[in-house]
């Protein structure tokens, strides 16, 4: 029970890696609120898990939605512990030139804004508490870029430089900012980052992993729960490789 007693927003929590976070923390004894634009989703899975989560439909491109969510989990939770940026959106594998202006303006709203709304809308009350975590969920896309995704690895590239932005800045608040770098997982986006989902391309992809598997939703979910916890209290600003190798 690591977050006996936390509390905690996932963005994008209600499928993919943002699921494998919040089962668990849930398990860990933490209340979550499941935010996410599909709001049905987040509200069955709500239903699924029990008392100890909420669901909050958001678009974390949307200041006002970003400021409602921040204003609904204030007003179930009393305050917000940790705050975890996992929504996160790609475009198709194309030649950087070719990539359409509004997939460039999705991808800046949902990664990089996003990031920027949701700490306007929280630090100021984890600075009040003089306590928070806050987790950016990035990409080894940041780290090791893939030709033909060059704007998706241009912004998890700014999600990670960000991480250790925020952390520097509101270490005198008490507040921790770290990342997790995951490689391509078993989530609705892996299709999107690879193009087309077929053995082959799976095969030729996991070929990169030294570890030979796709991230899980529970890889990530361990790897947060370990971040903002207690027991991580003297890291900050580490954007932590979660990818069986694939950045060596």
């Amino acid at each position: 029970m690591r977050l006996n007693g936390k509390t905690a927003i996932v963005t994008g929590g209600a499928s993919g890696f943002g699921a494998g976070i919040v089962a668990k923390f849930v398990a860990e004894g933490a209340r979550v609120m499941i935010a996410d634009i599909n709001g049905d989703a987040a509200q069955a899975m709500a239903d699924e898990i029990g008392a100890s989560t909420v669901a909050q439909t958001v678009d974390v491109s949307d200041g006002a939605s970003v400021q409602a969510m921040a204003d609904a989990a204030l007003t179930t939770f009393g305050h917000v512990d940790i705050l975890i940026n996992n929504a996160g959106v790609t475009h198709l594998p194309t030649l950087l030139e070719d990539v359409s202006e509004d997939d460039f303006d999705r991808v800046f709203r949902v990664n990089m804004k996003s990031v920027y709304l949701t700490a306007r809308a929280l630090v100021p009350h984890m600075k009040k508490r003089q306590q928070g975590a806050i987790l950016n969920v990035a990409s080894t896309a940041g780290v090791s870029p893939r030709p033909r995704l060059n704007w998706y690895n241009a912004s998890k590239g700014w999600m990670i430089t960000a991480t250790r932005t925020m952390a520097v800045e509101l270490a005198p608040d008490g507040i921790r900012v770290n990342a997790i770098n995951p490689v391509a997982g078993e989530t609705p986006l892996l299709k999107s980052f690879m193009g087309e989902d077929t053995p082959e391309i799976r095969a030729k992809f996991l070929s990169t992993i030294p570890l030979g598997r796709f991230s899980q939703p529970e890889d990530m979910g361990n790897a947060a729960c370990f971040l903002c916890s207690d027991e991580a209290s003297m890291i900050t600003g580490v954007a932590m490789e979660v990818d069986g190798g694939r950045c060596i």
